[in-house]
């Protein structure tokens, strides 16, 4: 088969890769791509994805990032009868308005913290004193990660309602770990994916503001049998079966005293979870995507390694806020154990310079936790480029939890 792959970061890099070692695939498009896809094929400036995905005669489009799928191209490519992995736009609203996304779990009985929605600053501000502090603020729209923020006073929680555009959701913030779960739909069936625990804050020990998500990482022990089965029960099952649902679907969970509770549901795959779960994915990754394409989902469709698997992103110095680009990039060619997912790069000539925040996703795989992340940090300290930051504590917290449980890192 021949797959276009839409978009030009790390996930993509990652949903590329995979598919290009895939026996199914002969050939992987990207549009726009980057110069990590270049390596592995075409890519493409065209905007209009469905003229292109038609002249290139691909079997099938993967769309990676959310601004499309909001935009509808998976409707303007089922209504060429041409075959897409992605939800209608309808269904991608799941992550285009949290407003909608919090009736939609309201009106499905879906867990989630309590909320209120605010049409203005001033409706946001008069909510807060329906909730107590710590609490959380999320404008309503897409943000690219960025556009929540936790207020642990009343002047944070006013002033991130400032700084951040209307309408409002505001919640009450919910203790516990986060988890990552994302599942493969065909409209009728879903497929989970293995869990993953993304880190969004731009700091060591979760502090500072947040990003687009500076690591990740994936390991079975995440969730138990029981938990999975309690997710896709009360959380995922309801959306699928009520929306019929198509494409990747991302439930940001926090797992509490009382069970998995939904603070976001994202309409794609995340990013940097693509990653290490691309790592561990074993199955043809082609044939999977096409089967949801058809509608033809099968529940054995994905098998996985044993193994974990640790992503470490290389940020540009200021990101989140404000950072230089045109930075080359060394090291690139010395790694051994691990895998430089391309984020926000370019190539100048014959160099490799930063385009962009989030630079590299430093990824490897391992027989554990441990293994995987000294790896990849092992890796990371062969690339350089000026400015380069990241934490230093991606998969810590799964360390510290595994160890205290004695079940081995």
């Amino acid at each position: 088969m021949d797959v276009l792959v839409i978009g030009g970061g790390g996930r993509e890099h990652a949903l590329a890769w995979k598919l290009r070692s895939s026996p199914s695939v002969r050939r992987v498009h990207s549009a726009p791509g980057n110069p990590g896809i270049a390596t592995l094929g075409q890519c493409h400036g065209a905007e209009d994805y469905v003229a292109l995905a038609g002249g290139l005669g691909v079997d099938f489009t993967v769309v990676g990032p959310e601004a499309p799928l909001v935009a509808g191209v998976v409707d303007l490519f089922r209504a060429k009868g041409m075959a897409i992995v992605g939800p209608t736009a309808e269904n991608a609203a799941i992550e285009g308005s949290k407003i909608h996304s919090k009736r939609l779990m309201e009106r499905l009985g879906i867990p989630t913290a309590k909320f209120r929605t605010a049409a203005t600053r001033e409706e946001a501000k008069g909510a807060l004193a329906g909730f107590t502090l710590p609490v959380v603020i999320k404008t309503d729209g897409l943000a690219a990660g960025k556009g929540v923020a936790i207020a642990h006073t009343h002047e944070e929680a006013e002033n991130a309602i400032d700084s951040l555009p209307a309408p409002f959701v505001i919640e009450e913030f919910l203790v516990g770990e986060e988890v990552s779960f994302i599942v493969l739909c065909d409209g009728n069936r879903a497929v989970p994916l293995e869990p993953s625990q993304d880190h969004k804050r731009a700091f060591d020990n979760d502090q500072g503001p947040n990003t687009g998500g500076m690591g990740a990482y994936s390991d079975s022990r995440i969730l138990s049998n029981r938990q999975r089965g309690q997710i896709m029960d009360t959380i995922i099952e309801p959306v699928v079966r009520t929306t019929r649902y198509t494409g990747f679907l991302y439930a940001g969970l926090m797992m509490t005293s009382n069970g998995p509770s939904v603070l976001e549901f994202n309409a794609r795959m995340g990013d940097p979870e693509t990653q290490p779960l691309m790592m561990r994915l074993k199955s043809d990754w082609g044939e999977a995507l096409m089967a949801a394409a058809r509608g033809s989902l099968t529940q054995d469709a994905l098998a996985w390694s044993p193994y974990a698997a640790t992503c470490v992103v290389l940020a540009s110095g200021g990101y989140p806020d404000v950072f230089e680009t045109g930075k080359e990039i060394s090291g690139l060619d010395s790694l051994c154990d691990a895998v430089a997912f391309h984020a926000g790069t370019k190539k100048e000539g014959d160099r490799i310079v930063t385009a962009g925040g989030r630079v590299l996703g430093v990824t490897a795989l391992g027989a554990d936790l441990k293994q995987s992340i000294d790896r990849a940090y092992a890796a990371v300290e062969g690339i350089h480029f000026e400015g380069m930051r990241y934490r230093k504590d991606i998969g810590a917290k799964g360390l510290k939890r595994y160890n205290e449980a004695g079940v081995g890192t």
